[in-house]
């Protein structure tokens, strides 16, 4: 992977909790990384093939200047979708945000507040087995659609199934979905969780019926064995309500775990 390196960026910007931060401009310098392939840029000598860091600063500028924010961290992540969401070329962007000028009673040389984002592809597979099915699938989707740094990119048809688990009695509608997103593993789960919170899950007796449930089966690549967050997902060849839907979207998609196809 080929980087694009930009290096202390100064600017004078508004940004920090305290009263006289957002009146009073205080010095900010950022750094930033931007993985791009630009192997054709550099055959051809064609800036068209990769990301112009003119632009780039410009697009980090336009943030910083352009915006008042409490915390350097949220200042961190704007920049870096800043640059994914206007230079489709960046696959991925580390993003450092530095604070020379803190309110801080110790000598320092900086604050700093770090942000790495890249794109994956995700596949996901949702289910209801209450109240309007098809109603919190539509709602899910849309509401993911919302999500700042997810794509909803495509699909499956709608598929009834039989309750899994042992605990469920009602039937289930499920679907799959594959989406692009810059967020992690975990950021994605916690943006779950906020939609699934929002469409009345309750989480009460597990393998039970709910009106929603999303699980990450696949992100990219990624192998994770966490404890909040398996991935792939830990029992899906053993689930045809994730497995054929997932088929009709993701036809010749190999896992990352085993190495097999669907």
């Amino acid at each position: 992977m080929n980087v694009i390196q930009i290096r202390g960026l100064e600017f004078s910007a508004c940004h920090g909790v305290n009263p006289d931060e957002k009146t009073d401009p205080q010095k900010f310098v950022i750094d930033a990384d931007i993985k791009t392939d630009f192997y054709a840029a550099a055959k051809n000598d064609d800036i068209g093939g990769t990301v112009n860091y003119a632009k780039a600063s410009k697009a980090i500028a336009a943030t910083v200047q352009g915006n008042v924010f409490n915390l350097i961290e949220k200042l961190a992540y704007e920049c870096a979708f800043s640059i994914l969401e206007n230079f489709p070329r960046a696959e991925a962007v580390s993003i450092t945000v530095k604070k020379p000028e803190a309110p801080m009673s110790k000598k320092f040389d900086y604050v700093a507040a770090s942000v790495e984002l890249e794109r994956n592809t995700v596949f996901l597979s949702l289910g209801s087995s209450m109240g309007d099915k098809k109603g919190y699938l539509d709602k899910a989707i849309s509401l993911l659609s919302k999500v700042r740094g997810v794509e909803v990119e495509k699909v499956s048809s709608y598929l009834k199934t039989a309750p899994y688990g042992g605990k469920a009695e009602n039937e289930f509608l499920n679907c799959a979905v594959r989406i692009s997103t810059v967020l992690s593993p975990e950021n994605l789960l916690y943006e779950i969780h906020e939609i699934e919170k929002e469409c009345g899950r309750v989480r009460a007796v597990r393998w039970g019926d709910r009106t929603l449930d999303i699980d990450i089966i696949f992100f990219g690549d990624k192998i994770l064995r966490g404890q909040n967050l398996i991935i792939p997902h830990a029992d899906y060849q053993n689930r045809d309500f994730v497995l054929i839907p997932l088929k009709e979207i993701a036809a010749g998609f190999i896992c990352p775990d085993t190495g097999k196809p669907l």
